[in-house]
């Protein structure tokens, strides 16, 4: 009568075992979820600030480059 039992055993102790690995990955999978939400907003909030200082650059750029040819028409003005 022992022996119907190990196969039903053996059955129960792979799909424990399954079951375990299943929990692992799906664990696993999660923590490297939200390790991967956390990077894109981490970036997304990276790209907002270098888009923000590259339209500052932007703008310090135009007021230098108006500056100089302000000074530019100076020049030509002594010349002229």
């Amino acid at each position: 009568m022992s022996a119907p039992l190990e196969p039903e055993a053996d059955s129960l102790g792979s799909l424990e075992e399954r079951i375990q690995q299943a929990v692992e990955l799906v664990m696993r999978l999660r923590r490297e979820r939200d390790t991967a939400v956390a990077e894109a907003s981490e970036a997304k909030a990276e790209a907002a600030r270098l888009a923000a200082e590259v339209k500052t650059l932007q703008s310090e750029r135009a007021q230098v480059r108006s500056r100089i040819e302000k000074l530019l028409g100076q020049i030509d003005q002594l010349t002229g």
